[in-house]
């Protein structure tokens, strides 16, 4: 019996929208039959600039039981979806030191042949989605890593409305992700995982 595909999602959210996104999008990995791991980047903010935003102080005080993501976990993994909410059309400073962390395991190799795919949260439409999705592309490059964007390979596509990855746009009003976005991290999981349980089926069959 081939050996169970494994998925890790790692993501940073500070009031919980890319948080969102990233539950459903381990929902999706398990429906495609994966092992998963949620996995958060450590918050790397002082406490008195948390404190000054009760969204983001209520936020890390409800997710303060998700472990923190490791290096470990990405090594573990097959498919791998990273998450973050855009910080001047870049991933967040907490999720950009995470990945400057896995150097010594990039330079063994073991980052390569996985299958990786991104999405994440704005507060305008044009507030730098995919600027936020290729900067997260750009480390899978480096990685050797298979990129798997969504494109338009299914009809839930047309309604999130990003061939690069799931994209949700909150308002100023902070709204969170709808049920459609939710569905379009489900899809885009299972997508990337069914891509990695190839990849890694004709592998083993070399």
């Amino acid at each position: 019996m081939p050996e169970t595909t494994k998925a890790t999602v790692v993501y940073y959210s500070a009031t919980g929208n890319v948080h969102a996104l990233a539950v459903a999008a381990a929902e999706g990995a398990e429906k495609a039959g994966a092992e998963v791991r949620l996995r958060r980047a450590p918050e790397l903010a002082p406490e008195s600039a948390v404190a000054e935003n009760p969204a983001w102080a209520e936020h890390l005080r409800q997710t303060r039981d998700i472990a923190e993501a490791t290096v470990h976990d990405l090594v573990w993994a097959d498919a791998v979806l990273l998450g973050s909410p855009t910080r001047y059309g870049m991933m967040a400073s907490q999720l950009k030191q995470f990945v400057d962390s896995t150097g010594p395991e990039w330079q063994q190799g073991l980052l390569a042949d996985k299958a990786y795919g991104a999405f994440t949260s704005t507060i305008s439409a044009h507030g730098g989605q995919e600027s936020t999705l290729l900067s997260m592309y750009t480390v899978f490059a480096g990685w050797g890593g298979v990129i798997v964007p969504p494109g338009y390979t299914a009809p839930i596509q047309f309604e999130v409305g990003n061939p690069y990855g799931t994209s949700h746009v909150s308002g100023m009003e902070a709204a969170a992700p709808t049920e459609t976005h939710l569905e379009g991290a489900r899809y885009q999981a299972r997508r990337t995982t069914e891509i990695a349980t190839g990849l890694k089926a004709g592998r083993a069959g070399l």
